[in-house]
């Protein structure tokens, strides 16, 4: 009586998964900070897409390690990066996955930040626009389904959106880390990616979680320049965002239930103090609260076990 009455459901339609690829052979190493979570190289990525292919699981956000990094992030758009190497496997091996993958430069450059950076360590707004789509036209041209700018530079879903368009790739849709807050919880994720600044931090260019009319500025500003899907991330610390989101824009919307949420929930079960039906609860938040997408790494625990014991 209780489901056939229940007013939200949740399914493997909802998920995107994020997936982290990296150069190398025979790799499958968890990230210390996300039990459960590993990073791949390419000969061993079948193995977690075979697993989320049985689990109805097959839409992933697709993030790149490379083998080196420099100032201008030149891995991240090279053909022969491990992105376009990754979407050249999967597409061929795997073709019903649909792949999205993250446009920024923060894991390819030595410093760290997600742009270009003027002698005093500032990131250049206009100038990234042009790296960044290098790194958008490199992935289309390797299969990317859909692209995911998370850099939150002014401008970047137009720019990006007319350089596709020009080479011939109207059909590569755009996701757009459009309310992304500079967060806290983002530090598990810079782990597993090396990514974090070697100096300073991102609040030049990421949002301030003081704020919630600028969300909505930020999210206007992506669909007048082409959006397919607009995101709020972090999810559980910005469920108001996400409600605010869907009250006042009808584009799909995205919630990104980042690495530092997935870990503090984890450890909370390790350690006691909750059981296993916290991670529904969460999802049923995020989904209630107005997400069409939840991209999250608890997408495989939920689809496993569908309801958990211990929950009351």
């Amino acid at each position: 009586m209780r489901d056939m009455v229940a007013e939200t459901s949740l399914s493997a339609e909802d998920f995107v998964y994020p997936v982290f690829v990296r150069e190398g052979e025979n790799i499958k190493e968890e990230v210390p900070s996300m039990k459960n979570i590993y990073r791949y190289s390419l000969d061993r990525l079948g193995e977690e897409l075979a697993e989320l292919s049985d689990l109805g699981l097959t839409k992933i956000l697709l993030f790149g390690i490379p083998e080196y990094k420099d100032r201008l992030g030149s891995q991240a758009y090279a053909d022969e990066g491990i992105v376009p190497k990754a979407l050249r496997l999967i597409k061929e091996n795997y073709p019903d996955f649909l792949v999205m993958t993250d446009v920024c430069m923060c894991q390819y450059t030595d410093h760290g930040h997600c742009g270009i950076l003027d002698g005093s360590g500032y990131v250049k707004n206009d100038e990234s626009l042009e790296y960044l789509g290098k790194i958008a036209l490199a992935h289309a041209k390797a299969g990317a389904d859909m692209l995911a700018p998370s850099d939150m530079m002014d401008g970047r879903v137009g720019y990006i959106r007319r350089l596709l368009d020009e080479e011939g790739f109207e059909n590569t849709g755009i996701m757009s880390y459009s309310a992304k807050y500079a967060s806290s919880f983002y530090g598990p994720f810079r782990e597993a990616a090396g990514s974090a600044p070697s100096f300073g931090d991102r609040k030049s260019y990421q949002m301030d979680y003081r704020n919630s009319d600028e969300a909505m500025r930020e999210h206007r500003y992506d669909i007048e320049e082409g959006a397919d899907i607009i995101m709020v991330k972090p999810a559980l610390a910005y469920l108001d965002i996400i409600r605010r989101t869907r009250d006042e824009f009808d584009t799909p919307l995205a919630a990104y239930n980042v690495s530092g949420e997935y870990a503090l929930v984890m450890k909370a079960i390790e350690e006691g103090l909750a059981s296993e039906s916290i991670i529904e609860e969460i999802l049923y938040a995020i989904k209630r609260a107005g997400a069409k997408i939840i991209i999250t790494y608890h997408a495989k625990d939920y689809l496993r076990k569908k309801r958990f014991p211990g929950g009351r």
